[in-house]
């Protein structure tokens, strides 16, 4: 079996594009990505190995999920905000006002808050669009 398996992976390499969609579609039921030859390839001979001697155990595979998706929100954190550990710092009414970037959001004379409205708010006591207040967005961005 495994001369099978090792023959059927070399075979992809000599394989063109619509072989490799043939095999893909044989293998996992589905229509081919349209993704690059290397790719495909990789994807097919994992498939070719998982087929013949087992995919991972499901314990692994709900890991590796849960880390993929704490990967997915802080990759998300960092493209729609400030790297944690970033300060923020704001003179207002003749005091100074410091906030830091947390993984969860922020914090502020060492309370959390999940967003620098509400750190805008405590501060001012009136309602305050948080990146506005402290310079992160201008007046007409905020609009």
């Amino acid at each position: 079996m495994a001369k099978n398996v090792v023959a059927q992976v070399a075979e992809l390499n000599r394989m063109g594009m619509p072989q490799l969609k043939e095999r893909w579609k044989a293998l996992f039921d589905t229509e081919a990505p349209a993704r690059n030859r290397a790719h495909m390839v990789k994807r097919l001979a994992y498939r070719i190995q998982e087929l013949a001697y087992g995919g991972l155990p499901e314990q692994t595979v709900a890991q590796l999920r849960e880390i993929a998706e704490e990967r997915e929100k802080a990759s998300n954190r960092r493209r729609n905000g400030p790297v944690p550990g970033t300060r923020f710092v704001r003179e207002w009414n003749g005091e100074r006002y410091e906030v830091t970037v947390t993984r969860d959001g922020y914090e502020y004379r060492g309370r959390p808050f999940k967003s620098l409205s509400a750190i805008a708010r405590e501060i001012t006591g009136t309602r305050w669009n948080g990146p506005l207040f402290f310079g992160i967005r201008k007046q007409e961005e905020a609009a």
